[in-house]
């Protein structure tokens, strides 16, 4: 009895339970703080859309401010997500300016609904000029408030979409928030045409797999391309690497437990629903997994895991990497994005059920999203894109630069029997599985195998997106998504609604959408040389680079799309275009300067100080001793000098073409330059000095080497 109660106390004192979404504002806390009228009618607004009264917004937001206060805050921000790929945000305190004898804290609806921030300073690719200054933030109420805790103090962050003084979407969030929207009205269409009227909304289902690296802080202050850049720009691989695959769900070392549980209780005071952890393939290397949430709050979620996660690992005297590639030969990051559709009433209409072959519903949705990548490849790609994710895709580490689905072998056979005979008759059975070892029961084995080479995964219930990139807001991903299936739902919704007898439609048009776009269906080795001819042969197409990706942005097709799907504007597809060939054109023009200065005035001097005192050592010993040898030291001073030459005439390359560079107006052209003549000079600077780095003597090289930050941790 005393063993019972102590289990009882300690599952009551448990830290999960303790903890979690104690700094948010969430449907618990609304109900305590606000009347009842006015949760209901915050509720209606956040699940039906309908409109906020000033009268409520006013009531929402004292009630917001009491619970702020209560813990401790002082300030409150608008948070938004700017086409930086990064959290902005303006502190106001709750200070009012009623009284000079004492504090009056106030914080009223029109605060609350809209902020204005300075707009001139944020990627707008154009849709703003630079002395045009004014946007707004608008209370995206869909996803709840919390409160952050640091070194300022505690400011209640109300998440909000950002806008131009004209209406264009200066951000990620309200593309996706329209994304969703659109989403849910073709899909209802659908229900309703399946006879399931109780269905009015239908929302995306997401969850982002947060892969990063964890090096030791000191060591990362002395290499200045992390610091600037996220990645090392120079580096020779270690003696040992990832090849025994002895880290991948390694046992955890205590310093990274450490920062995981730290982590853990932080995501979890915010209602993050941060599930799993693990060591990943490469040394140093780690993932954390939330449960699924609505696709709105998961990208909000998954901003905040990234902050948080830089947060706590300098706490622990660590950096967090989550650049795709920070390490040159090591696997690299990636986050791999889960989707999948419900309805209000708790249908995925992504589930096959336990008869795939007889859910037409099921198969229908299936169709529409193999349609929808395969027609919209180029543009996916797009949504995963940005420099650092080039060095992943393609890599034999990552998914393929292709874009492919796969279906796995049970749905791969229905979509066989559906092309071939117009209906499918049976389901392949998952089987049981005996391993052989009377103590250990027989274990029930899937009806299809997982396929980490493809970038667009059938797993059960939902699709794996794997090319999204691991420093990248989701939103964009998503975003793309859900416009492009939303499309291909409306043309099916469009012809099935006027069928005359629906259930021989929806056969005849699952076929056909099936039999036109199986192409983009592939099970195998994504990263063999053969699936690249195979692609090829099916016009698949192979978009290699962020800046040939961009282009897709601005296709007619695209924008007939997103037009037609209240996404986004002609003029605010081209604005992002443009926002990406800068982004780009920046960022490696960051890194060529870093290389610059880091071969400049580290490795080429550090070079000269050991081939000095290599010389040195030749003539002290033949001044001492004539008949000696100094064969070896001759034969490293002359590999080293050849290479240090090599070094400075590929860094005076890389001098005139980031200059080059950076004289050329912004836009596709200049980063079309980079990623031709700057980053191939990048590769001829790297390569002797990276070679350097196995002759030199350690006590001379001037930064930490990959061992040094990998292993040491």
């Amino acid at each position: 009895m005393a063993a019972h109660a102590g289990m009882e106390e300690t599952m009551e004192t448990n830290i999960i339970s303790d903890v979690f979404g104690t700094k948010v504002f969430n449907d618990e806390v609304m109900q305590e703080y606000l009347p009842k009228k006015t949760y209901q009618s915050l509720k209606k607004t956040i699940e039906s859309g309908e409109e906020l009264t000033p009268e409520v917004a006013n009531v929402v937001a004292h009630g917001m401010k009491e619970w702020a206060l209560k813990n401790g805050a002082t300030h409150y921000t608008h948070w938004f997500q700017p086409m930086t790929g990064v959290t902005a945000e303006k502190q106001d305190s709750f200070l009012g300016a009623d009284s000079k004898s004492h504090a009056v804290l106030e914080f009223n609806g029109k605060e609350l609904v809209k902020g204005e921030p300075d707009a001139s300073s944020f990627p707008s690719g154009g849709l703003r000029a630079t002395f045009e200054a004014r946007g707004y933030t608008a209370w995206d109420c869909t996803s709840p408030a919390f409160l952050r805790e640091d070194e300022i103090g505690v400011t209640l962050c109300i998440p909000t979409a950002f806008c131009s003084y004209t209406g264009e979407a200066l951000d990620k969030k309200t593309p996706l928030l329209r994304s969703m929207e659109a989403i849910s009205k073709q899909a209802v269409r659908i229900m309703h045409l399946f006879g399931y009227e109780d269905v009015t909304n239908i929302s995306c289902s997401v969850g982002p797999e947060q892969e990063y690296f964890l090096v030791d802080h000191d060591q990362y202050l002395k290499r200045d391309d992390l610091i600037f850049t996220g990645r090392t720009l120079f580096g020779a691989m270690p003696p040992k690497g990832q090849e025994l695959d002895d880290h991948y769900f390694g046992t955890i070392r205590e310093r990274q437990a450490g920062y995981m549980k730290d982590l853990n209780i932080e995501l979890w005071k915010l209602g993050i629903l941060s599930k799993t952890q693990h060591n990943e393939v490469a040394p140093a290397q780690h993932e954390m997994a939330p449960i699924y949430n609505t696709a709105n709050i998961a990208t909000d979620h998954n901003q905040i895991v990234m902050e948080t996660m830089k947060k706590v690992a300098r706490r622990h005297g660590l950096e967090c990497l989550l650049h795709e590639k920070p390490f040159a030969g090591i696997n690299g990051s990636g986050k791999h994005d889960n989707w999948s559709i419900v309805t209000n009433t708790g249908i995925n209409l992504l589930n096959p059920g336990p008869a795939p072959h007889d859910n037409k519903q099921f198969l229908l949705f299936l169709s529409a999203v193999i349609k929808a990548v395969d027609e919209n490849a180029a543009l996916l790609r797009m949504s995963a894109s940005n420099p650092g994710n080039d060095h992943r895709l393609g890599a034999n580490e990552a998914p393929p630069a292709i874009i492919s689905i796969f279906l796995g072998e049970q749905l791969e056979d229905i979509v066989e029997q559906i092309i071939a005979t117009g209906t499918a008759t049976h389901s392949i059975k998952g089987e049981k599985m005996d391993i052989g070892v009377s103590s250990i029961p027989p274990v029930k084995k899937d009806a299809t195998d997982r396929n980490r080479t493809s970038p667009f995964a059938f797993t059960g219930n939902k699709f794996e997106f794997r090319m999204v990139a691991s420093s990248m807001s989701i939103a964009g991903a998503n975003t793309v998504l859900n416009t492009v299936v939303a499309d291909v739902l409306e043309g099916m919704a469009d012809e099935l609604a006027g069928a005359a007898d629906f259930d021989s439609a929806v056969d005849a048009l699952i076929q056909k959408t099936l039999k036109e776009h199986q192409k983009v269906i592939f099970n195998g080795n994504g990263y063999s040389d053969e699936w690249v001819a195979e692609a090829e042969r099916r016009g698949l197409p192979n978009v290699k680079t962020m800046v040939d990706a961009t282009a897709s942005l601005v296709d007619p097709k695209t924008i007939e799309i997103f037009e037609r799907q209240n996404v986004l504007t002609k003029v605010e597809l081209e604005s992002r275009a443009e926002i990406n060939y800068e982004a780009y054109a920046k960022a490696i023009n960051i890194e060529a300067k870093t290389m610059i200065e880091m071969a400049a005035k580290q490795y080429i001097p550090s070079i000269i100080k050991y081939t000095t005192s290599l010389a040195d050592s030749v003539n002290q010993i033949k001044s001492a001793c004539p008949e000696a040898t100094v064969s070896v030291q001759t034969e490293l001073l002359t590999k080293c000098s050849a290479l240090l030459a090599k070094a400075q005439s590929a860094l005076n390359t890389l001098i005139e073409a980031t200059d080059k560079g950076c004289a050329m107006e912004e836009g596709k052209e200049q980063a079309e330059f980079y990623r031709d003549s700057v980053f191939t000079a990048m590769s001829e600077l790297r390569t002797p000095i990276d070679e350097l780095e196995m002759l030199v003597d350690k006590e001379y090289w001037p930064v930490p080497s990959y061992g040094d930050l990998i292993f040491e941790v």
